[in-house]
């Protein structure tokens, strides 16, 4: 049980450092449908937590469940809100 713990944790910290060195590579023109395609991956982990949270039993995974929905839902919302944001930034002065 602890090595896995372990060994989870230990992807999870590379998993940050690929990302944020991935992440800081991506130039200002891609960051648009970037962040489209990170809201359909977003969109697919809610779905994901909501079929978890309705076949599991137990209040901790029920309640890990609603918070990984709630984190879910804040990534998309947010991320399109950028995406609109950015969307903005081409429109011409006169529209």
């Amino acid at each position: 049980m602890i090595d896995s713990l372990f060994v989870g944790f230990y992807i999870f910290v590379l998993a940050l450092f690929v990302g944020f060195e991935v992440i800081t590579k991506v130039p200002p023109t891609l960051h648009t449908p970037l962040m489209s395609g990170s809201n359909a991956i977003s969109g697919i982990a809610i779905v994901g937590a909501l079929l978890v949270v309705s076949s599991v039993e137990g209040s901790l995974s029920t309640v890990l469940g609603f918070l990984a929905i709630v984190f879910a839902m804040v990534n998309v919302v947010g991320g399109f809100m950028v995406t609109d944001r950015m969307l903005d930034m081409f429109k011409r002065p006169g529209k």
